[in-house]
């Protein structure tokens, strides 16, 4: 803070004192608009501004509170050092029992991370024209996973849907998803162009007038 570096003047001489607090507050800056304007910087912060940021962000979970000796069922403790590091000493979960987007009681620093995230990804979407879109949900899953969520909440919103259509790919996380989500794959082959693989819009077109 300006005390401690006024006091550091008393070291280094108040003039490199003051460069160094420019710069700090510059940082604190990035930070100030991020927080307050909700939107992705129209120029991208630098590696030093970000590990700065999310070091102090996981400072604020109680986990690393100093002098805390963490007892609670829900403290987050992390056994290897490499691990805490790595993460950048965050070791809770996000949410709560029944509310994943809950805030954590314990891990101010880490739940503000899981907010910062959905509202710039909010952000992202609305750069991309989904300019419509209120709230979102973040989670931690891979592709196979989220697939099948997705199409889970698909099947609820349109009940008689039974088909997934499916430009044939050599992935089986797609194939996998539809078939957990007790839906069926209609396998639409791919067209060659060249030496290219390109996807056959109007079989899928088709494909859609026949099944409905």
């Amino acid at each position: 803070n300006a005390e401690n570096l006024e006091l550091a003047g008393g070291f280094i001489t108040p003039a490199y004192a003051r460069s160094a607090r420019e710069s700090k507050a510059q940082r604190e800056g990035l930070v100030k608009t991020l927080l307050s304007q909700r939107h992705l910087p129209e120029r991208g912060w630098d590696e030093g501004t970000v590990e700065l940021v999310v070091q102090e962000l996981g400072l604020m979970d109680s986990n690393n509170f100093v002098d805390n000796v963490g007892v609670g069922e829900r403290e987050a403790r992390v056994f290897s050092s490499l691990v805490n590091h790595r993460h950048f000493r965050m070791g809770h979960g996000i949410g709560r029992a029944g509310d994943v987007s809950a805030i954590q009681p314990k891990a101010a620093g880490s739940s503000l991370v899981v907010k910062l995230t959905q509202v710039l990804a909010r952000d992202a979407l609305r750069i991309a024209g989904l300019e419509e879109v209120k709230h979102l949900l973040l989670l931690p899953l891979a592709t196979g996973m989220s697939m099948t969520l997705t199409l889970l909440v698909q099947r609820d919103l349109r009940p008689g849907a039974r088909y997934v259509l499916w430009p044939r790919m050599d992935q089986k996380s797609c194939l996998k998803a539809i078939l957990t989500s007790g839906l069926e794959a209609v396998v639409i082959e791919n067209l060659m162009e060249g030496d290219e693989v390109r996807t056959d819009v109007e079989a899928i077109e088709r494909k859609i007038e026949e099944l409905g």
